[in-house]
């Protein structure tokens, strides 16, 4: 099946050096020695967004039916820089380090294979004469696997989904919860084996451009892959739709309308389709993302490859979104309250990009904190806003409840603004 491709987006602001830095550092983190394996146990309707560019999201090799658009990715609040972060079973594991002997600058990329592969698994959908191929990480002891919401959303209701784990065992499995506005599902192993080996989550919070990573996965279907790479950028919004793809595939007519905007993690990985779903960790072996999205040159015939732009969705904020879907089947998001559109304005001599507020919702945190139509703002604490996609994707990467410092331009000014995020309305999330 063809896929539609468009070209990459204009460059824009990242967080890098200035960004949030951990309180505990790199090193002294990997100066802890590995812990045992033990098994874990758990008890926008954004109006009139401008499309910055757009990109090729791609699922899986052979008969796929996961093409999504794209465009840039957010400081998710589920854990401070060089604090702890919980994993679904409520365990601290940030600072857990399943890999010692890793440094920044001399990986031990060996010992970072080992730790994590039995950790990641490669994902069958089938149903409705067709079919995709995806990846997960393993949650927990009790079956859950954590991926995108689009390798299990292809093949429209009722999917039959087997999940292969590292030592090559089957099992079939079904959806536990699934969040199209995330893009993240969860499916649960029907008769998980009991050594099942969760893995470590770390923290997307302190992560640095130019921070090593590996991306882990079953890309055009070879399952066990390692990448490695860079984190090139973070905070790129990055917007997918399922519109193309409808008019590709009448099985994507079930998938999301809507958009999908992230705050997400780029990375010069390697990253195919099929790595969906897949782990990005750091060279302590820790997750720090979910493979989600590639970037493609132009337009071409069949699926395109890695051109060394991938992007990944964080793990705090996925991590958030699996407890939900774990719990409850269905996840709530954080809410601010306005209509942006991509704008600008004038800052003394220069002009400043930003997200303009188009209107703000009565009774909205938004509307709570002061914020008025005509606000540009420019900044959601320490990650630059540059559009409305931008400012959509830092916000949605937020627990509710999370302050956020805005940084807003009014009447030639800059001000900060303090708002406290509510719940998204349903039709919103």
């Amino acid at each position: 099946m063809d896929q539609p491709t468009a070209p990459l987006p204009p460059q824009h602001p990242q967080r890098g050096a200035a960004g949030p830095v951990p309180t505990t550092s790199y090193a002294s983190a990997l100066s802890a020695p590995p812990p045992p394996r033990m098994p874990r146990h758990r008890g926008r309707r954004i109006g009139e967004l401008t499309a910055v560019a757009v990109l090729t999201a791609a699922l899986a090799s052979g008969g796929t039916w996961g093409v999504m658009s794209l465009t840039d990715a957010g400081d998710a609040s589920a854990a401070s820089a060089g604090t702890s972060t919980s994993t679904t079973d409520g365990s601290s594991a940030a600072s857990v380090v399943p890999v010692s002997s890793a440094s920044k600058t001399n990986p031990d990329w060996n010992a970072v294979t080992a730790a994590v592969s039995p950790s990641v698994v490669s994902i069958t959908v089938e149903g409705n004469g067709s079919g995709g191929e995806g990846s997960g990480v393993v949650l927990d002891t009790k079956g859950h696997i954590l991926t995108n919401h689009h390798v299990v959303s292809g093949v429209g209701s009722n999917p039959t989904i087997t999940v292969t784990l590292a030592d090559g065992n089957s099992y079939a499995a079904t959806i536990a919860g699934e969040d199209a506005s995330t893009d993240l599902a969860v499916v649960t192993l029907k008769n998980p084996p009991s050594d099942l080996t969760p893995i470590t989550v770390g923290s997307s919070a302190g992560l640095e451009v130019g921070d090593p990573v590996m991306a882990v996965g079953n890309p055009l279907g070879l399952s066990g892959t390692v990448t490695t790479g860079i984190v090139s950028a973070l905070d790129r919004p990055v917007t997918t739709s399922s519109s193309e793809s409808e008019q590709q595939d009448p099985f994507a007519q079930q998938q999301q309308s809507s958009p999908v905007v992230t705050s997400a993690i780029q990375t010069s990985a390697a990253v195919n389709p099929g790595n969906s779903g897949g782990a990005l960790v750091d060279a302590a072996g820790r997750l720090v993302g979910i493979n989600s999205s590639i970037a493609s040159l132009g337009s071409s015939s069949g699926q395109s490859g890695s051109i060394g732009i991938g992007f990944a969705i964080p793990v705090d904020e996925a991590t958030w979104i699996a407890q939900q879907l774990i719990e409850d089947g269905s996840a709530e998001h954080a809410f601010l309250g306005v209509t942006p559109t991509d704008g600008t304005a004038t800052l003394g001599s220069a002009t400043r990009a930003g997200a303009q507020i188009r209107s703000v919702s009565d009774g909205s945190p938004a509307a709570d904190a002061g914020l008025e139509a005509g606000d540009l703002v420019v900044g959601v604490d320490d990650s630059p806003v540059t559009s409305a996609e931008s400012l959509v994707g830092i916000i949605h990467s937020h627990r509710i409840g999370t302050q956020v410092s805005l940084a807003v331009v009014r009447d030639g000014k800059e001000q900060t603004i303090e708002a406290t995020l509510g719940t998204a309305p349903a039709s919103q999330g």
